[in-house]
Formats: C-alpha cells, structure tokens, sequence
C-alpha cells in the first residue's frame, strides 16, 4: 500500500483523485484548506487548515506527519482568476499576484517543507496546464493564470533536477479542460475521468520522464 498526499483535496479534481487512489486501497493525505463531506467520507487521513502559501501551516503539517513516508505527491492546490488586457485595474494585479502564490509558489512551498518526509523513489505530480505553454498560446488573457502555470512549469523542471539523486521523479500534468467549479462546471472532461488519466500518468512514467510536460491523456506537451 502507497501513501499518497494530494493537496487542494477537498473538491473538484483534487477530491477525484483523492476518492481514486482510496477505492484502490492506497493510504490517502487530503490536505485543503476547509474539508468537506464528500472528502471526509473517502476514508482518507483529511488534513484541513493548511494553506500552501502559508509557511507555518506546512511546517505544522510535516511535524504532524511524523515518520510518515510519502510515495505519491501530488500539488493539485490552484486558483484562477480571468483578466483582460487593457481592463486590469489594481484588484486585477492583485488577483495575479494571489495566482502566483498558490499556483507557482504554493507547489514549492509543499514539496520543501515536506522535502524529508518523501520516501526515496518518490513521484511528484504538479497539476498544472496547458495555458502555461509558450507554444500553445494561442488565445491570449488570462495574463496571471497562464504566467502562474508557467512559472511552475519551471519550478517543476528545477524539482526535477534536484531531486533526482534521489531519486525522486517529478512530473507536470495538464488534466484537461475539467468540469470543476473553478470553470464554473464549463468542461469537457469530468473530474474522475480526469483524475483516472493522472494516476496512470503517475503510474506509468518513470524517473526517466522527470521534469516532462504532458497532457493527462497520454501526450507530451509543448514548452
């Protein structure tokens, strides 16, 4: 049995994931925020009151786990906010500024605060997305969103390299365009279905894939 830990739990994606990897028998460590009924009734080990852009919380979290050994991390934790260029007033900047923080910063957050608790031969899966590919861009907006996704595109790459002696494989993850709330339930994949792709993601790359960018259906994705 894997112990797996998957931040941003409580609902939409992370939630599928969290109700996935319990209904295979693995131990589950949904860490969010604000726990919900759906989350507590998976069985899983709910960790609530933990912020990823909060230092203190995670510190907290990692002395609370002890000599729990992580197998599967995944830094699903993430927030979007729509702007448009020419309309981004000062609520505007700030809102980029709080995308930063929990998308791109809150993933580095984690995994270093919770660096000694990963088990040698880890997996680190950080959802991201595909709106954070340079190449993929083709639509313009979303300035904070895109920007926050890409800078964790990075950040993985980096976790990637420095993990890797010990062997610690670290993978970025687009898990498509989900029916989640963030989207206001707009998508066109649902969150299990979407949560069934990343776990075979998460079970069939290898440290030789470290620091790839790939679309939860299999594809490698553009930088």
């Amino acid at each position: 049995m894997s112990t797996v830990l998957i931040t941003g739990a409580n609902r939409g994606i992370g939630l599928a994931l969290a109700q996935h990897y319990r209904n295979r028998g693995e131990r589950v460590i949904a860490v969010c925020r604000h726990a919900s009924e759906a989350l507590e009734r998976t069985g899983a080990q709910v960790e609530s009151g933990v912020d990823v852009r909060d230092d203190a919380a995670l510190a907290r979290l990692a002395e609370r786990l002890a000599d729990t050994r992580i197998d599967v991390l995944l830094l699903n934790a993430g927030v979007l906010r729509a702007d448009r260029f020419g309309q981004i007033d000062a609520a505007g900047f700030e809102a980029m500024r709080e995308q930063f923080e929990v998308n791109a910063l809150g993933p580095l957050r984690v995994a270093q605060a919770l660096a000694d608790r990963l088990a040698d031969n880890a997996r680190i899966g950080i959802v991201t997305s595909r709106m954070g590919s340079m190449a993929d861009n083709g639509s313009g907006g979303y300035y904070g969103y895109r920007a926050s996704k890409a800078a964790v595109n990075a950040i993985g790459r980096s976790l990637a390299l420095d993990l890797r002696p010990r062997g610690i494989a670290v993978f970025l993850l687009h898990p498509g365009f989900v029916s989640t709330d963030m989207v206001d339930r707009r998508g066109e994949i649902a969150p299990e279905r979407a949560a069934a792709q990343l776990v075979e993601r998460m079970d069939t790359l290898t440290l030789a894939d470290t620091g790839t960018f790939w679309h939860a259906n299999g594809t490698p994705l553009p930088w």
